[in-house]
């Protein structure tokens, strides 16, 4: 059971995900649907708090009712809210008594039809989602035939728990390469190796890169640009250290607008660029907010379509830079923990997820190992 209430005097962030717009598919509306998100909670606590969020929305989105476990979830004591578009709400804080360890179902219905459009894809063995049609909320199990299986996370964004004062959160900041499991398996480990005081928070979006955005349907889902995404991603309570991992998408994504007219030569950038706005962007906010900042190198690309030799250079360069800058407190280094010793711009065997950007299962696992324990302590 959780300690006594006195105890737990400070509000830390014990699960967290980006808010981005959705893939641009057929269909991008709902009605009459259950969202239900099994969440673990690392810290005991007395209370609860819940960020909605509509950040990438273009319309009001009403969300019917929320509830965790059996509990609702309110608004300034109101079952219901409505987001508008661009905006995120945070309900009340709500009573409810959780002891480390514990997995709660965090249950959203949306009665009338909403614009799915903010949400993230995020992908590992603790980030699970379902969906019902139909109102199933106060259901213990949505039934089999009308329920399926997600791995998008829509308008949940942040859960915050009033717990003691030496719990803190780790944010893990990045792409497609967060987005997937590291953080899941870094959670993992800190909770086996007992360090049971810190909460992974993942802020993270597929495609996203650190100087550019689309702003075309095609490629709307890769995300916000760094300058916008980070002030709002890094408000998060009782944050320590934000480990970043990001920059690969500004090297592999531009093609030339002869072969792809969303991606011309001119969104190239030079690795200054990339320096300058690891600095600009990122470093300085994170550094304001009294925050301890951890570069990760970028992977190998050996094999992926745009490979040459030149995005090669321009990524050795820049992980150099990430391992050596005295602007950060520390590198982790991700690229030597995934790559081929004996051709280091490639996985190591079984590293690879195939499509040689991506990791695999193994190599994600290797990455949560090459995170330095001071940051899990």
């Amino acid at each position: 059971m959780p300690q006594p209430s006195n105890n737990f005097t400070k509000w830390v962030a014990c699960w967290g995900n980006a808010t981005s717009i959705t893939d641009r598919k057929e269909c991008v509306y709902a009605k009459d649907i259950t969202l239900r998100y099994p969440i673990r909670i690392v810290f005991s606590g007395s209370k609860l708090r819940f960020r909605f969020s509509n950040l990438t929305g273009t319309e009001p989105i009403t969300i019917s009712a929320a509830k965790i476990n059996h509990t609702a979830i309110t608004f300034r004591t109101e079952e219901s809210v409505i987001i508008e578009p661009g905006k995120e709400v945070t309900s009340d804080e709500i009573a409810f008594d959780v002891t480390a360890g514990d997995t709660v179902d965090v249950s959203i219905y949306l009665a009338e039809y909403t614009q799915m459009n903010a949400g993230t894809l995020i992908t590992g063995p603790l980030s699970k989602g379902k969906y019902a049609y139909g109102n199933f909320i106060d259901e213990e199990e949505f039934p089999t035939d009308l329920s399926r299986n997600t791995n998008w996370f829509y308008f949940l964004n942040t859960i915050d728990i009033l717990t003691e004062e030496k719990n803190h959160a780790l944010v893990c900041y990045g792409d497609s390469i967060t987005a997937q499991s590291w953080p899941d398996y870094l959670a993992m480990r800190a909770w086996d190796k007992g360090f049971r005081n810190v909460a992974v928070i993942r802020r993270a979006v597929s495609g996203t890169r650190i100087l550019r955005q689309y702003d075309c349907i095609t490629y709307q889902a890769y995300g916000l640009k760094g300058e916008t995404r980070f002030p709002i991603e890094l408000n998060v309570a009782g944050a320590r250290d934000v480990i970043i991992q990001h920059g690969i998408n500004d090297i592999i994504h531009p093609v030339g607008s002869d072969v792809n007219i969303f991606r011309p030569w001119s969104d190239m950038p030079t690795v200054d660029e990339l320096k300058q706005g690891m600095e600009n962007l990122y470093i300085r906010h994170a550094k304001k907010l009294g925050l301890k900042v951890w570069s990760g190198t970028l992977l190998p690309i050996f094999g992926w379509r745009t490979y040459n030799a030149e995005r090669e250079a321009m990524r050795c360069e820049f992980n150099e830079w990430l391992r050596t800058s005295t602007l950060f407190d520390g590198c982790i280094d991700f690229d030597k923990a995934v790559r081929n010793p004996e051709k280091t711009e490639a996985f190591n065997i079984g590293y690879d997820s195939g499509d040689h950007l991506h990791p695999s299962e193994k190599a994600y696992s290797a990455m949560a190992d090459a995170v330095m324990e001071e940051l899990l302590r």
